[in-house]
């Protein structure tokens, strides 16, 4: 087990914070793949713990790289969603977890800042910056849970300004500069993760919804979603990287944010069949990616702690 927990890549916290949102999104079809998908990803998340803790060097290491140090940003919003998990049987320390995610994503962001941005190199841009600047939205998302709508309001309304000067700066380094090493490139999928995430956080968070709001976040989603639909073919004849846990939350939460508006919009009385369809897409293409991802590693894990043979030279 120790072997395993050693040879876990950090980024397979992309692939947990998939699961326990996947949980969430296919909770109406009944509690138990709730709980299934849940346990695997507090499974990952307790190991991903245990590996910090015994092989700290593979964290400073992961701190140093500006495209995986961004990545890292899943662990605290993947502990986000796991405490409501654990929420209704242990209400304290869920929310104590809760508020220790929100303080590692805000020291996550200020050492990336301090790390990299002052030091800017637009080679040093990966569409990681997204996960590690808006991520922290997935507090929008949760805080009704714990009676805290407000501090999601004022989380909801930092992603956005956070966002948009993002989006133009990190499109400029992937379709102007280009040269992102292959082992990143899966990473190009986070695209459609940050508008799906406030939305979702908005329909969360926020009482008194605008139709305005609702249609700006939605089509935005929708093209940001659509533009990671139309990459991935390119990605995956990749070869198997850790970073192929970016195929599972931004699909996820694009349709978790789908299903919201949808549901909202029915009943308001304005349903939309072209929404209702979308959002259906959305969750059935989300299931299959979590679940190929999600095989992809047990084979690329299972290779990993395989005994390696030597030949026996005394024969």
């Amino acid at each position: 087990m120790m072997n395993l927990i050693k040879k876990l890549p950090i980024p397979i916290c992309g692939l947990m914070l998939g699961l326990a949102a996947l949980g969430n999104l296919i909770a109406p079809f009944g509690a138990g793949y709730r709980l299934f998908l849940g346990s695997i990803s507090g499974i990952i998340f307790i190991m991903l713990t245990v590996k910090v803790l015994i092989v700290p060097n593979q964290l400073k290491e992961a701190l140093n790289n500006p495209a995986v140090s961004g990545v890292l940003a899943t662990y605290p919003m993947g502990m986000m969603i796991l405490s409501t998990y654990i929420k209704p049987n242990l209400p304290n320390i869920a929310f104590g977890m809760w508020i220790l995610a929100l303080v590692l994503n805000v020291s996550l962001m200020l050492y990336f800042i301090s790390k990299f941005i002052f030091n800017f190199n637009i080679k040093k841009v990966f569409v990681s910056y997204f996960v590690l600047f808006v991520g922290i939205v997935v507090g929008s998302v949760t805080a009704p849970a714990y009676g805290l709508s407000n501090i999601g309001r004022i989380i909801f309304w930092y992603g956005l300004v956070a966002y948009l000067p993002l989006i133009p700066i990190v499109l400029y380094r992937v379709i102007k500069i280009k040269g992102i090493p292959e082992p990143a490139q899966p990473l190009t999928i986070i695209f459609a993760a940050p508008a799906s995430l406030l939305l979702a956080g908005y329909m969360s968070s926020f009482e008194q919804k605008s139709l305005s709001m609702i249609i700006f976040l939605s089509s935005l989603a929708i093209v940001m979603t659509v533009y990671g639909l139309l990459l991935m073919p390119k990605m995956l004849k990749l070869k198997f990287y850790p970073s192929y846990s970016a195929f599972t939350f931004p699909f996820v939460i694009s349709a978790i944010g789908m299903n919201m508006v949808n549901k909202y919009l029915m009943m308001s009385g304005d349903g939309s069949n072209i929404i209702n369809f979308i959002a259906k897409f959305e969750t059935f293409w989300a299931i299959f990616m979590v679940g190929y991802v999600l095989l992809r590693y047990l084979l690329y894990m299972a290779n990993a702690i395989k005994p390696v043979v030597t030949p026996d030279v005394a024969k």
